[in-house]
Formats: structure tokens, sequence, C-alpha cells
């Protein structure tokens, strides 16, 4: 079967096209090559897979080298726009008008032709917008979330396809070099091109055309190393990404890059290599983790949960937490109750007080991790926790495992210990009753209003970034290359 063909309707296409231009008709080729037309039929409209020999025999026949046939790209505009009709109008979002299908029939003109599939991409934008709802994003967010704990957050695949890059490249042990991604970008047929005006809130925009990535002049805040920017640039190809169709491929495809920029830059191999022997040690830590292969604390958190359960055996949670103890992200599959709204969703709700993430922002030297016992009613558990700050704010990253595997960690002697009863509110959500008597009625705060509360969630085909501001940068760039 032709298995390197990506859409069979492109292949039926060409094979239209190219008869056409040999002057056959369908009775004709089928003749030809021993096919009936009706056969033949169903290949040019993309419903029927060809063998491979089937397809040499009509290369043979129309007079044109097998590989013109097998080409990805359509044989005219003409094709191109009947392609992308037919795919429309067998998408899910066309099937839920309940309208019937249009044939681009040979008497469909052009115009009325680009007017149909200018209406479908209408239709579908407008519903990308639409369907990138709060709610619908913290759901998407939670389904996510629970799905990759299913998994213990590990991706085999991606694994995999990451090892065999880096083993390509020929790199060994210790930190990825920013020479050796440049390496990895230019085997895949790409250059890196380091730029200063990239469209606001764009961490990278790739130019398939010219086979260039471009990133901005130095790390941006949020801790995107410049060699993970480039590394998740390359994931949208190497992992065959397309244009986000909801908000929930949008989070699935960030989670696919970030997991193998991970990878990448901690190679599964080499990383698990390092931490049998931390555990072998009783000595696991993140911040050894960390150095040893020249990432961030947060990188080597969280690359410790893609690991940790399937190759140590150990459960895990993982907590990102504001300055004002709202999670940012989280993971856990050890047990422990993280908060979360109706919806399920656990980002922006407040974690306990008494939580190693919020009781090491006390800390006057931050300087090291942070190790606390934390007893809840799930059980007691050993927390590691590292503080940092961003231009706006505090965060805190943590790492936690139950009791019975704090044995395995640095820090386990530690006398830090507290007590945690949320969700009850009486544990550190109310205020005590003496407290409460004194103050309430006797002062006012004007509260600070986060911006985000009143932001639209990001729309355009990349939420969050400008689909004129980005083709206008596309286009500016594209235009200095020719110079």
């Amino acid at each position: 079967m032709v298995k390197s063909m990506r859409d069979l309707a492109t292949l039926g296409q060409r094979i239209r096209h190219f008869r056409a231009a040999a002057g056959l008709t369908l009775d004709e080729a089928g003749e030809r090559v021993g096919a009936a037309a009706s056969q033949l039929s169903l290949i040019e409209n993309g419903r029927r897979e060809p063998r491979l020999s089937l397809v040499a025999a009509l290369a043979d026949a129309f007079g044109v080298p097998v590989q013109q046939l097998l080409e990805e790209a359509p044989p005219s505009e003409r094709a191109a726009l009947e392609i992308e009709l037919d795919r429309a109008q067998r998408g899910a979002l066309y099937a839920q008008l309940g309208l019937p299908s249009v044939r681009a029939s040979r008497t469909m003109s052009d115009e009325v032709l680009r007017a149909l599939v200018g209406l479908h991409r209408e239709v579908a934008r407008r519903a990308r917008q639409a369907v990138a709802t709060p709610e619908e994003a913290r759901r998407a967010n939670t389904d996510l979330r629970l799905r990759m704990r299913a998994r213990d957050n590990h991706i085999p695949e991606i694994e995999a396809l990451a090892q065999r890059l880096v083993d390509e490249s020929g790199h060994v042990a210790g930190a990825l070099t920013h020479r050796t991604v440049a390496r990895m970008a230019q085997a895949l047929g790409f250059e890196i091109v380091h730029v200063g005006d990239l469209p606001h809130n764009a961490r990278s925009v790739t130019d398939y055309e010219s086979g260039r990535i471009y990133l901005p002049p130095a790390s941006i805040p949020g801790g995107h190393g410049l060699r993970a920017l480039a590394l998740q640039a390359i994931a949208h190809r190497v992992l065959d990404h397309e244009a986000p169709a909801t908000y929930a491929d949008f989070l699935q495809q960030r989670l696919e890059i970030n997991y193998f920029a991970a990878a990448v830059l901690m190679p599964g191999r080499q990383a698990v290599a390092f931490l049998e022997g931390a555990k072998s040690d009783r000595n696991i830590a993140v911040e050894d983790f960390r150095d040893a292969f020249g990432v961030t604390h947060e990188a080597a958190a969280l690359r410790l949960t893609n690991l940790a359960t399937v190759h140590l055996g150990l459960a895990l949670h993982f907590l990102r937490v504001s300055g004002d103890g709202a999670v940012q992200k989280a993971y856990e599959n050890d047990g422990l109750r993280l908060p979360v709204d109706v919806t399920g969703s656990t980002e922006g709700q407040f974690v306990c007080r008494s939580w190693a993430a919020r009781t090491a922002f006390a800390r006057v030297n931050r300087t090291t991790e942070f190790y606390q016992y934390t007893d809840t009613p799930e059980g007691t558990f050993f927390e590691s926790a590292q503080t940092g700050t961003t231009a706006s704010d505090e965060f805190s990253i943590t790492i936690g495992v139950p009791f019975e595997h704090s044995r395995w960690f640095r820090g386990r002697d530690t006398d830090n210990r507290r007590g945690s009863t949320c969700p009850d509110e009486s544990c550190c959500k109310r205020p005590p009753g003496a407290l409460a008597s004194r103050w309430e009625g006797r002062a006012w705060s004007s509260a600070r209003l986060h911006a985000q509360i009143l932001n639209p969630l990001p729309q355009g085909t990349f939420p969050g970034v400008d689909d004129r501001e980005l083709y206008e940068f596309l286009d500016r760039h594209a235009a200095r290359a020719t110079d």
C-alpha cells in the first residue's frame, strides 16, 4: 500500500490531473493498467488507497515518473480548493450543521468554489474562537491532566523519538549545547535565526517555506531557554502537528512539544541512569538532576514526573505555585488531594498554607531546596520545594512523595513538619474567631485586580498569537531574506 502518502485526496487529485493531461478517460486508463474504471474513480476521489504497483502502472500509462504522482502538493490551485472543500465537508464541524454536502463538479466555477471554501474557513475560524471559553479551557486542561495521570505522565513514543534524535546527534552525556541543538535543527532542514521583533506572545515562529525557526535574541521570562524554544519549534514538525482545531488540541500540542524538548535536553536513557544512581545512594534531589543536565529547576522537576513512576517505581506530585498560593501547574499520582473548582480544574485554586509550596516562601535563605513533612487527611508526604522569581511575581516549585518513598530522597532527615486538614476551610482559609471578631467591619482593603480576569481567552489560529501580526512578521522577514 502507499504508506508514505499522508493525504489520499491529494494523491487522487494528482492521478486525475495527470490522467486528464494524458488525454485518457477512466475506462481507457483502466484498460491500460488492468483495473476497473469504478476502482480508479474511488482512488481519484480519495476514497480508496491504491497499491504501489498500481500507482507505478498508472504513472507509466500517463508517461510521468512515479514520484510525480506521489508528491504531497496538490497539482493545481483548483485541486487544492477541491481537496479543502471535501475535507471540510467530511469534518465534524460541518456534520453538526445538518446540511447536505456539495460536490465540486467540473461545471462548478472557480469563483463558486472559492466562495464555498471561504465560507468553510470562516465557520471554522468562528468555531475556534467560540470554543475557548474560560470554562471550556479549564475542562480541557483538567481532562488532559487526568489523562496524563492515567499514564503516569509518561509518553513512550515521544521518549523514543527524542532519544533517537539525541543519539543521531552524537550527544552522550552532560548538558546539551546550543550548537548541538542547531545541528539537530539543520539535520531536519531548519536554520535557527534570532530576531528582536517576534509577534507579541509568540515564543517562536517557524517558516516552513524557508526552513527558518525564528527565536528571540535571549531567553524570555518563564524559564523557556533558547535550547528548549528551538526544540519545541522542531517538535511541531517532528510530531506532525497541524494547526489546532480546538483549544484542547492546542493544549495537547503544547504538552507534547514541552515533553519532547525535555526528553531531548534530559534524554531518557541518560536521565534514568542518573536517577537510578541517586536512588541507589538514597540521595535523589531535583537540584542535582537540574545541574547534571543544565536545565531549570522547574524543567528538572517536571522531567522527574515523566520518569519516576515508570522507571523508579515512585508515586509523586508536582506543584508550581505563585506567591499568593495559587496553583499554576500541578500533577499527582500519589493520592495528594489537589484543590479543585467545580469543573475539576486545579489551576488558579489556592493550596494549603501549611504545604511546603507556601511555607518555603517564609525562609530567609532560599538558595537551596526546602524540605518538609506534611501531614494531610490523605496521609503524610515528604516535600522538597525551591522558590524563584519572575519579573512580576515569585513562585515555588515542589516535588513531593508519600512518606514511605521519602527514604530515597535527600532532606528526609528534616525536622520541619506541618499539619494540614484542607479542604476543611477551618484549616487555613477561615480566620480564627478571635481575629475575625477583632477586625470584621473595622477595615477596608482595595483589591489588586488581575488583568487576566478581564481578558478574553486568546484567539487566532495559534491561541494567543494575533494572525495578522504573525503573517506580517513572516512577510517582513521573507522579504529581508531575498534582499
